[in-house]
């Protein structure tokens, strides 16, 4: 299998878990936990991935500083190809801070080097070697966001396969221009709120639709609710696996690489959404986006469980 070249941002999470509460202006709360760990959409995902015996090479910019180095040698300890991933002195790494409670989850974001790369440094010496080409956080990652599609569409010339994650739009603008975007990509990945919000359809069903183009495979993710999408234009659902969570971040980012390690396999669309419902569910086992991840063994013993 050709590797899987996921280009995006890398950043630090550090995770507060089992929040009491979450925290109103003014006011303090406790978190029964706390860790460091591997953060980002892309990187998450990358590394989720890999945990499932999938070669990936990582195209990102990080500052050359010890954030920057912590991430480094996590993606390198995942057995991701980083030849592609240079420190720069002159950018700072990233960080985010995730406050975890039982339900929910609430993110701040230092976006440092996150917006920094630009497609045009994404060279097709990168792509040759690759079969899938991967994107996420289409909305924080600034430089790359003008010519994403230009990207996609090189991509596609190359002879690669392409998905993408929109992530969520901090100044919640939700440009339009993502919509021409999806022309160039294969499969889109968003959440439910992220999917009613470029859309402006509350109902996933109508959200759906309104996307369908011809070409483009959505799949919304509905965190407990597992994920939906449309099977020659019938609505297809997915539920999620029963798992005693733990803390959801970065679970959806685990779904995008079970549902990716599926497809790219051939598999049908309802075993591709139950990879990544199952994916995405065992990832929420451990604290952080990256230590529960699953391997592949794993989502075969769980998907076995309930067929």
């Amino acid at each position: 299998m050709k590797r899987i070249l996921v280009v995006g941002e890398i950043n630090v999470d550090l995770v507060f878990k089992h929040c009491h509460a979450l925290p109103a202006p003014g006011r303090e709360v406790l978190a029964d936990d706390f860790c460091m760990t591997p953060g980002s959409s892309s990187m998450i995902c990358a590394m989720g991935l890999a945990r499932l015996g999938n070669p990936v090479a990582f195209r990102g910019k990080l500052g050359a500083d010890r954030w920057g180095a912590y991430c480094l040698d996590a993606l390198r300890a995942a057995g991701i190809d980083i030849a592609a991933v240079q420190p720069d002195a002159t950018l700072r790494t990233g960080v985010t801070v995730s406050l975890s409670t039982p339900q929910d989850r609430a993110l701040v974001t230092f976006p440092g080097a996150i917006g920094a790369l630009r497609a045009d440094e994404v060279d097709d010496a990168l792509l040759a070697g690759a079969g899938h080409l991967h994107v996420s956080s289409y909305y924080l990652q600034r430089a790359l966001r003008p010519d994403c599609r230009a990207l996609f569409a090189r991509a596609h010339a190359a002879g690669l396969s392409t998905s993408l994650d929109p992530g969520f739009d901090p100044q919640q603008a939700w440009a339009s221009d993502l919509l021409g975007t999806l022309e160039e990509v294969d499969l889109f990945l968003p959440n439910e709120l992220e999917l009613a919000a470029i859309t402006g359809r509350e109902r996933v069903l109508d959200g759906l639709r309104a996307l369908h183009n011809g070409h483009t495979q959505t799949v919304v993710k509905r965190g407990q609710l597992g994920c939906a999408s449309l099977d020659r234009a019938q609505l297809l659902e997915v539920p999620a696996f029963a798992v005693n969570p733990v803390d959801s971040t970065g679970a959806g980012d685990s779904f995008d690489a079970g549902f990716l390690h599926a497809w790219l396999r051939g598999q049908a669309l309802r075993d591709c959404m139950r990879w990544g419902s199952a994916c995405g569910s065992l990832s929420t086992r451990r604290t952080g986006g990256t230590v529960g991840q699953a391997s592949a063994a794993e989502v075969e013993a769980l998907l076995a469980s309930v067929s």
